[in-house]
């Protein structure tokens, strides 16, 4: 057997070209009416008209989509608690040292700020290094 004598298995295809070259022709399957089809069109960019709805006041900000925390601190907790108790963000709001956010428990950060002599056993909040430390050595724990 020769190269001259081979055969291909399948037939080589040739692909029909349609319109002005190509696959499918002038539109491409994407239609050609309307908007697009007269002269001198052009589309809006979508992000234009939001930017434009967006207000133009100084100072003006969004309502962000992660909650913000709600600070409290340590000398706050000398006061509101009591020795032994279990610090968590529903009983901060059951005491009455914090509000709830829309019917929610707010997420409570405890800071540093102040004294503490009572234990107390936090859980369910984040807290500060030196809020920690003071906590811990006053007897108490932070989960």
């Amino acid at each position: 057997m020769q190269i001259h004598n081979l055969k291909r298995i399948t037939k080589n295809k040739k692909t029909a070209i349609v319109g002005r070259g190509g696959k499918r022709g002038k539109t491409s399957g994407r239609g050609g009416k309307g908007q697009t089809a007269r002269a001198g069109h052009k589309v809006r960019p979508e992000m234009r008209d939001i930017i434009k709805k967006m207000p133009k006041l100084r100072g003006y900000s969004f309502k962000s989509i992660n909650a913000k925390f709600v600070v409290i601190n340590v000398g706050q907790l000398e006061i509101a608690c009591s020795n032994g108790d279990s610090v968590t963000p529903s009983y901060l709001v059951k005491i009455g040292a914090l509000e709830t956010r829309l019917g929610k428990n707010p997420k409570v950060k405890i800071l540093g700020l102040g004294d503490l002599s009572k234990k107390l056993n936090v859980s369910g909040c984040k807290v500060s290094v030196e809020a920690k430390t003071k906590i811990e050595k006053a007897g108490g724990s932070v989960k």
